[in-house]
């Protein structure tokens, strides 16, 4: 994989963490757990990636951390969308939608008989 589409992992990763946290306060785990279940096992995040994802959207502001008791009665890092999260989750779901339907007009493209 080169540089940049690295990058675009990273930037889908943060787009999907930023839904999923949307749809209610998580932590690590869940938030993988619910990606991985609405994707229909398409996406399975790794730790390795998932938590440097959580803190890089809680130092930008995005995310907003609590400890709470999880359902397992354990302390967990629970994670809720700021306003500004939520306008960065809005702006990056309106940008993903011009790369798909640019994608798709190049994939239409009728091939030119030789």
């Amino acid at each position: 994989m080169n540089e940049g589409q690295i990058e675009l992992l990273r930037g889908t990763l943060d787009m999907l963490v930023l839904k999923i946290v949307a749809l209610g306060p998580s932590h690590g785990y869940a938030i993988a757990q619910r990606l991985q279940q609405i994707s229909k096992d398409f996406f399975q995040v790794h730790q390795g990636s998932l938590y440097p994802a959580l803190h890089r959207l809680e130092d930008r502001g995005w995310l907003r951390a609590e400890w709470k008791e999880s359902e397992t009665g354990r302390e967990a890092k629970f994670y809720s969308l700021t306003k500004k999260g939520r306008r960065q989750m809005e702006e990056e779901a309106r940008n993903w939608d011009r790369l798909c339907d640019a994608v798709a007009l190049v994939l239409s493209a009728q091939e030119m008989a030789s």
